[in-house]
């Protein structure tokens, strides 16, 4: 037979997993000095402006309306 299971700890064992996660990724991002924060606000709009740049335009879209 298999082992007998307590849904309401199973239960409190997930969620408290969930907010050690949420608790680590809250480190992560708050944790940091303002000159951190800057450094990746200018490195994550250089990326998005550098794949923005590098998009095809969609053939699907463009219609020829001479």
């Amino acid at each position: 037979m298999g082992e007998i299971v307590n849904l309401n700890r199973a239960r409190k064992d997930r969620d408290k997993a969930a907010k050690k996660a949420q608790a680590a990724a809250n480190r992560a991002a708050h944790g940091r000095s303002k000159s951190e924060r800057q450094t990746a606000d200018r490195e994550r709009d250089r990326a998005a402006t550098l794949l923005e740049g590098h998009r095809l335009e969609d053939p699907r879209r463009e219609t020829d309306e001479d």
